[in-house]
């Protein structure tokens, strides 16, 4: 097996972590084509993607203790086992019902990967070296929902929607292998915790109760949300809206990960002469100035490709600045329950994304218009939280030094 600090170790983390977002990217193409195969409106297709988060979001808060108590490997296993059994049911669905059903319990399986990969980097590493190795394997990672919809939309086109979920199922089984006898256990034994029900609560509580934790979580939560707004909304703006075939989806989407990857490098080549928090604020301000843009297009009436690509490019690197840095402060106080602090975090950031996919949805005009609202408005919300909690209570090591302002 491979040391834990190898940087191969990151990239099989990462992307065991990838699974999870691999669930939503990859069959963002299909959306319109499952609304007619199944006779179902937009927001009954739209729901099989918040049905997910939402089954993501609550599969957290057991994933996370289970792995505090059993440790992350033989959890993340079963997770993905799970998830390769729910592809499957996805790929032979007949109707919406059952596709939504599947894609639930394909989201309670997938959840173990980003939750214990965000555990696995805490128990390897002091919290500010964690902000610096999240954003390598967030970059890492990015290259999965990067291809994703170019190779689904081909899939599509080519296989039909069936093709993608199996091609994830496949993927699971794959990284079940990887997990099992790639990647050691990197939990230590005596950071094991109790996994009795007045201990959950009480660790789950004294998380909660932490303000630095609801800083960082709750501002993760809304750029995220911000993130989701477009994952939902952009198959139905761009192929039904302006017309872009499925097949080109994936280049456009290509458009906003590079953006997040810049986000991701920019922060790893600051991370030494700024603190987080620092990057945090200036990634906090590139999103708002992309999501103000794309809703100030839109709110002018300017309909096309570009006016919705480039101004979530934009976004987009602000959200790769700032959601490694978030990850990691909203762990910094845990480092013996990082498995309940990381499902909390993610419970809330899916939780909040969730919603804001079902706004999306039902909101939707059939314009870029509710979609870039909603997108301003979170980045505006994440600000507004890191300046009234994260900004007054910053994480250990992650305030600025006198050092790091000159």
């Amino acid at each position: 097996m491979l040391a834990l600090t190898s940087v191969w170790t990151t990239v099989l983390l990462a992307a065991a972590v990838a699974l999870g977002p691999l669930a939503t990217d990859m069959y963002l193409p299909a959306l319109p084509a499952l609304g007619e195969a199944m006779a179902a409106g937009t927001d009954q297709v739209q729901l099989t993607l918040s049905v997910y988060m939402a089954g993501f979001a609550l599969a957290q808060l057991l994933c996370g203790p289970l792995a505090d108590r059993f440790g992350r490997k033989p959890v993340m296993i079963a997770g993905f086992v799970l998830f390769a059994g729910a592809s499957l049911g996805c790929a032979l669905a007949t109707n919406i019902e059952t596709l939504t059903l599947c894609r639930f319990l394909q989201a309670l399986g997938g959840s173990t990967g980003p939750v214990l990969g965000r555990a696995a980097i805490r128990d390897i590493y002091a919290p500010r070296d964690a902000a610096r190795i999240m954003a390598l394997l967030a970059s890492i990672m990015a290259l999965a929902p990067a291809i994703a919809p170019t190779l689904g939309g081909l899939m599509l086109d080519t296989l039909g929607w069936a093709s993608i979920f199996l091609a994830l199922a496949g993927y699971a089984l794959v990284m079940t292998v990887v997990v099992a006898f790639g990647i050691p256990e990197p939990m230590k034994a005596e950071y094991r915790q109790p996994l009795r029900l007045s201990s959950l609560w009480h660790n789950y509580r004294s998380i909660a109760s932490d303000i630095s934790f609801l800083g960082y979580t709750l501002t993760n939560a809304l750029v995220f949300s911000g993130l989701f707004a477009f994952l939902s909304g952009s198959s139905f703006v761009l192929i039904d809206f302006l017309e872009v075939s499925p097949r080109h989806f994936g280049l456009f989407f290509a458009f906003m990960v590079a953006g997040y990857i810049t986000g991701n490098l920019t922060a790893m080549r600051l991370s030494h002469r700024l603190v987080p928090d620092q990057l945090l604020l200036r990634g906090l301000g590139i999103a708002v100035a992309g999501g103000s843009l794309m809703a100030g297009l839109a709110m002018a009436e300017v309909f096309n490709v570009w006016a919705v690509i480039i101004p979530q490019a934009i976004f987009m690197t602000g959200v790769g600045m700032v959601l490694p840095q978030t990850m990691a402060g909203a762990l910094a106080n845990f480092p013996r329950m990082a498995g309940s602090a990381s499902a909390l975090f993610g419970f809330v950031q899916m939780t909040v994304a969730a919603c804001v996919g079902a706004l999306v949805g039902h909101l939707h005009t059939g314009t870029s218009l509710v979609m870039a609202s909603i997108i301003a408005i979170a980045a505006l919300a994440a600000l507004v939280v890191y300046l009234l909690l994260v900004q007054r209570f910053p994480a250990p090591g992650f305030e600025p030094t006198a050092e790091a302002q000159g």
